[in-house]
């Protein structure tokens, strides 16, 4: 225990020393692990504060966090008329499809608001009680996890709608598809849930403490790092099997059909945008990845790495999650006339 503090004191010793310009360094935890050498002492595994986020407080950030915030406000401004247009017309409030598309778009809009929240909380270098980070926390990482798990249920249902059109109706009913976006909220809030349960078993007051939030801050022991990169890789590889399971399954049966292929061809292409779309949530998940390499990248060229680790955020975080109207919602021929009717606010009735 001596060792890890020494260890410790001499990591943020050495990290704080290193000031840039008035930059503050906002301290999070990670995992790393501290060989011993020149002793007969096993490896030790040690929480070293090596992560740490620099935000450089002066007015080059206004402007960044200006677009950050106004990008996501007109992404979320975007999904909000989507929603409203899928809720005007009751056959998309009846459709199984549209319902997990709405419920995508609600989703991708919570996950935005609260990326853009967390960045301003430590663009302001503010700590929040623990219990509201972790209810910050809580909800951004299953927004997070949600997105690709939604993706899979999207496909396994155009996946019935082709190879079973005649019981599409009976598999693919209102109900089942509630059971799904209810079982994609549990299966996306489990990893999190755990940790914040653990955190409160092992220390009580752990949620009356302040802190900068963050998701490594939850983490107490070096396992709920493993266990945290184990669930996420295998969310990700089963949702990528049952994509490209779905979308080589529709390919045979589009070559097959002899009658509505057209509507095989739309399923086919609906499906490869999902593949697409997970690509691009792919790459929230590598973000830390990422900006671990910018900074072993930059070296001691602090704002190099700072304008670098902005564009890996707005580039990595947000954008992706600002597509998902333009990949699905604007080539749907249903939708896209209402959207254009209420994106320029019109008052004229569609009907129902």
């Amino acid at each position: 225990m001596i060792q890890k503090t020494r260890l410790k004191i001499f990591v943020l010793q050495h990290l704080t020393n290193r000031t840039y310009n008035g930059m503050l360094y906002i301290i999070t935890l990670c995992f790393c692990n501290w060989s011993m050498a020149g002793t007969n002492e096993s490896t030790v595994n040690a929480f070293v504060s090596q992560n740490f986020l620099k935000v450089e407080l002066d007015g080059s950030s206004i402007p960044k966090l200006v677009v950050a915030i106004l990008t996501t406000l007109f992404s979320v401004y975007v999904n909000c008329i989507m929603l409203y247009s899928l809720q005007s017309k009751r056959v998309f409030k009846e459709s199984p499809r549209y319902i997990l598309f709405a419920h995508m778009l609600f989703n991708d809009s919570i996950h935005l608001i609260l990326t853009s929240l967390l960045y301003v909380l430590a663009a302001a270098f503010l700590k929040l009680a623990k219990a509201v980070c972790l209810l910050i926390m809580f909800i951004s990482t299953t927004t997070f996890l949600n997105a690709p798990l939604n993706l899979a249920v999207m496909s396994l249902e155009r996946y019935v709608a082709i190879r079973f059109p005649l019981r599409h109706a009976e598999i693919a009913t209102l109900k089942r598809t509630y059971i799904s976006i209810c079982f994609i909220w549990l299966f996306g809030s489990l990893n999190i849930l755990t940790d914040i349960i653990f955190a409160a078993v092992m220390d009580p007051n752990f949620f009356y403490m302040q802190m900068y939030c963050s998701r490594e801050q939850i983490f107490i022991k070096p396992w709920q790092l493993d266990l945290y990169n184990g669930c996420n890789i295998f969310y990700f590889v089963s949702v990528t099997a049952i994509i490209i399971f779905t979308y080589i399954s529709i390919m045979i049966t589009a070559r097959s059909m002899s009658s509505n292929k057209d509507s095989a061809k739309k399923a086919h292409r609906t499906v490869l945008l999902h593949l697409i779309q997970l690509g691009l949530c792919l790459t929230s998940f590598v973000y830390g990845s990422i900006e671990r390499a910018l900074y072993l990248m930059t070296g001691s060229n602090i704002a190099l790495f700072t304008h670098l680790r902005y564009l890996n955020f707005l580039i990595v975080l947000i954008v992706p999650r600002c597509l998902s109207p333009l990949i699905y919602g604007l080539r749907d021929d249903a939708v896209r006339p209402l959207f254009k009717n209420y994106f320029c606010c019109r008052t004229k009735r569609t009907g129902h």
